[in-house]
């Protein structure tokens, strides 16, 4: 199965302010293998965002897209969302029960799931964001950075196909910032994501997608696109604070 394959595609975003629309990615070929982990990095309004939301069919796009071998339209878009689990930005977006446990288990359930396997996915997922000592408490009296992780677990308790996820590490400090990281290396199969962490990517070892102006000016693996001080400079991006050198 091939994840993610785009071709031509060119996404439409509007802006909240002034209504205008506007092309935020650009005529992109991109191929997703299975169990491939992918970082989307470039600067703001280089077409990360865009790019997930393409894949679950929230926003308007031409060309064509096809996630998890189905053609992302209006006619499959229950199909897709059914093999994709999305973990937002903003982790209160997406909390709303009243333990963190139930939250685990809300997923699972909607997409009618048996409770045995039910329990078992919510105490695996909760144990791989390391939240099982805090199962019985309420999603909002967590911290921020538990709060990412818990989003995360409940998107892993679904068993995804495909797991997109929105600047996991932002506004994270250095703990909680490991704590993800750890949770993504043990979560395994295919994931994509977009972030402005170049030092996250890194760790990660992952392939690395550079973004500019909606187009791919960079792709391959970690250890050498985030080591070319060109690419990154063209692509607005500051290097990783492990430094970089010019690719021989």
């Amino acid at each position: 199965m091939t994840p993610v394959l785009a071709r031509s595609l060119t996404v439409s975003r509007e802006d909240v302010l002034t209504g205008e629309r506007h092309v935020a990615v650009r005529d992109l070929d991109l191929c997703i293998e299975t169990d491939q982990r992918v970082a989307l990095v470039g600067a703001n309004g280089a077409g990360k965002t865009s790019l997930l939301l393409a894949c679950v069919g929230a926003v308007p796009f031409t060309g064509t897209l096809r996630v998890c071998e189905l053609s992302v339209e209006p006619r499959t878009l229950d199909r897709v969302r059914a093999q994709v689990g999305f973990v937002f930005a903003e982790p209160s977006d997406q909390l709303f029960c009243d333990t963190v446990a139930e939250e685990v288990r809300y997923g699972p359930r909607a997409r009618g799931v048996d409770e045995p396997t039910v329990e078992r996915r919510s105490l695996e997922a909760l144990e791989r964001v390391g939240l099982s000592d805090k199962a019985a408490r309420s999603p909002h009296s967590l911290s921020f950075g538990e709060q990412r992780r818990l989003a995360l677990a409940a998107t892993l308790a679904c068993a995804p196909a495909l797991l997109l996820l929105d600047e996991p590490t932002a506004n994270l400090d250095g703990r909680a910032r490991q704590q993800v990281l750890t949770a993504l290396e043990r979560s395994g199969g295919t994931t994509l994501i977009a972030t402005h962490d170049l030092d996250f990517a890194l760790s990660l070892a992952a392939r690395v997608i550079v973004l500019a102006g909606g187009e791919i000016v960079g792709d391959g693996p970690a250890s050498v696109v985030l080591r070319d001080a060109a690419l990154l400079d063209r692509a607005g991006l500051l290097p990783p604070l492990g430094g970089v050198e010019p690719p021989p």
